[in-house]
């Protein structure tokens, strides 16, 4: 059995039980120890000034949620947490602290035999990879990569998971614990290192997708896979219409099944899992067999939006919508391009623009902002599904240009990014909120309005 821990930068490989140091000088190494206490100290003197209290990560996923919003006003950034004046009452612009989670990194144990990691919210993703690669050991849900940067605490916050998410299963799957750093400076922990955790409340996998709005993630412990034995990818041109129903009906068989991909009349099939299996669903299934490194570098570009549907000429002013539906709902009545990911339960839209400007034109009307995006959510509820808009794009008049904390407002003026909850949900998110953060100073609005 081998052992790895990981501080500032450094990687070292314990094989003997008599190397291993004690847990307590892993988990409280100096340097992050101290990191730790500063952000805490911060934290608090902020959230006693009534300052908004902005948490960021590596800054790749800016654009994804709700701009920053306190007592009506957009907050277009955040003052680096250091110094925080007292006794402000500036409310018609309130300042802003920003916190740069990233200063507490390093992985704090990684037992391979027991398949479990445990790594601080600064961590680079990337980094953490490598070393589970190391092992032969991955995040089987594919945690995408949308630009350099990605960390451990921002890929729980967001809650998003790759390609494989159709047979690996999401993020929260994989969390087995987390460690809180909460408004008031308590640290609380919920859940552990073990796959078995009775804790009535299961906190940890609430606070994946989170985006931050209950307090600062600052370590994770993660449930993490080998490396499939065999992975074979097929490519087999069909409408998309026969694509979904071949998609459901190969869900519905015992095949190894790991992500499916259609665009522009193409489906691409990822298959994982023993050689014998692999060999035996390519046999079946038909198609043409994809170079592994092509297909590498596909999938990779698929869970990192690299594509060209992701990157082409409209990627930067046409907003892009994901649409969560059931995976057995027909072809959505929608213009422009889709693209359809975990057979049939994700797909993408972008609607095609005229004069510069983004067409809603469905149910046998054109839609103007921002009733174009209710229309759309009626639409997709009426499948039992929900529509985010991922990235707003710069389509409408009038934007201006985003930060790394500052984000544009773009196509998403007048509509909330997240498709709205029901009554109760909402309920549920404000006593949360409330039970957390009392006073919604932390990552305000950037979820719904008000939270």
């Amino acid at each position: 059995m081998s052992s790895f821990c990981k501080e500032n930068g450094t990687a070292q490989a314990f094989t003997n039980a008599g190397d291993i140091p004690a847990a307590g000088a892993i988990r409280e190494a100096r340097a992050s120890h101290a990191a730790l206490a500063e952000l805490r100290e911060q934290l608090v003197c902020a959230y006693r000034g009534g300052y908004p209290i902005l948490l960021q990560g590596g800054g790749t996923c800016a654009f994804y949620g709700n701009p920053y919003r306190f007592r009506g006003e957009e907050i277009a950034g955040g003052t680096p947490a250091g110094f925080v004046p007292e006794g402000s009452t500036d409310i018609a612009q309130p300042a802003s602290v920003m916190l740069d989670c990233r200063r507490y990194a390093g992985v704090v144990s990684y037992d391979p035999s027991e398949l479990v990691v445990t790594a601080r919210c600064g961590t680079s993703l990337a980094e953490l990879e490598v070393l589970l690669a190391e092992q032969g050991q991955c995040l089987p849900f594919d945690p995408p990569h949308f630009a350099p940067g990605r960390t451990v605490g921002g890929m729980v916050a967001t809650g998003l998971s790759g390609p494989r998410r159709l047979s690996a299963g999401a993020v929260r799957d994989f969390v087995l614990g987390t460690v809180l750093l909460a408004a008031d400076g308590s640290v609380m922990r919920f859940g552990g290192e073990v796959m078995k955790n009775v804790a009535g409340y299961d906190m940890s996998r609430l606070l994946c997708g989170s985006l931050g709005m209950l307090g600062m993630i600052a370590e994770v412990s993660l449930k993490v896979l080998p490396v499939p034995r065999a992975d074979a990818t097929l490519r087999l041109e069909m409408t998309e219409a026969d694509a979904l129903a071949a998609c459901n009906r190969w869900g519905g068989q015992p095949l190894p099944l790991a992500a499916t991909c259609w665009y522009r009349g193409v489906l691409h099939v990822r298959l994982c899992g023993a050689r014998r299996a692999v060999d035996a669903a390519c046999r079946l299934l038909g198609g043409e067999v994809v170079d592994i490194s092509e297909a590498d570098a596909f999938w990779r570009a698929l869970r990192d939006q690299h594509l060209d549907f992701f990157t082409g000429p409209a990627s930067a002013t046409a907003p892009l919508w994901r649409l969560s539906v059931p995976a057995t709902t027909l072809p959505l009545d929608l213009p422009g391009e889709h693209l359809i990911e975990w057979g049939g339960a994700l797909r993408w839209w972008r609607p095609p623009l005229e004069h510069g400007q983004p067409v809603y034109r469905f149910g046998g009307r054109d839609h103007a902002w921002p009733g174009a995006a209710a229309a759309l959510r009626h639409l997709v509820a009426r499948q039992r599904g929900t529509a985010t808009l991922f990235r707003a794009g710069t389509a409408a008049a009038g934007v201006h240009a985003g930060t790394a904390v500052g984000l544009s407002l773009g196509t998403c003026a007048g509509a909330e990014r997240f498709h709205p909850l029901d009554l109760v949900n909402l309920q549920i998110h404000q006593r949360l909120k409330q039970a957390f953060d009392p006073r919604g100073l932390i990552n305000p609005g950037r979820m719904y309005t008000g939270l």
